[in-house]
């Protein structure tokens, strides 16, 4: 499967994004989805992933009650709500794809992978 984020942008802290990103080449309802982001100098960490239905979300500690993260299998599309925005959470925002039947925080275990949408967070 291919995918392609969006969404990204420029906001100040206390401020909201969406994230979206959409699957192609393959059936988007096999796989489980994630969201993981990348800051300058840093490792990609892992921020949200989500069942094949749906109704299984996982969340890193940091992102906790700040960022939701869904999806719309008819429309090949996962989405990153992220609000109350800190600059700490400025960074690439990558999506990612697993052909399984449990969400995973471990990045090892993704296999695809989407370009990334740059956020940017100003104080």
């Amino acid at each position: 499967v291919q995918l392609q984020a969006s969404g990204g942008g420029m906001v100040q802290a206390g401020g909201s994004l969406r994230l979206s990103c959409v699957g192609s080449g393959g059936t988007f309802s096999r796989y489980v989805m994630g969201w993981f982001r990348q800051a300058p100098g840093k490792e990609r960490e892992f921020v949200a992933t989500i069942g094949r239905g749906g109704a299984s979300t996982g969340y890193a500690d940091s992102v906790k009650g700040r960022f939701t993260i869904s999806r719309d299998n008819a429309k090949n599309k996962v989405f990153l709500q992220m609000k109350s925005l800190k600059p700490e959470d400025t960074a690439d925002y990558y999506c990612a794809a697993k052909e399984s039947f449990t969400t995973t925080k471990k990045r090892n275990e993704y296999d695809f992978w989407g370009q990334g949408t740059q956020v940017t967070v100003s104080s």
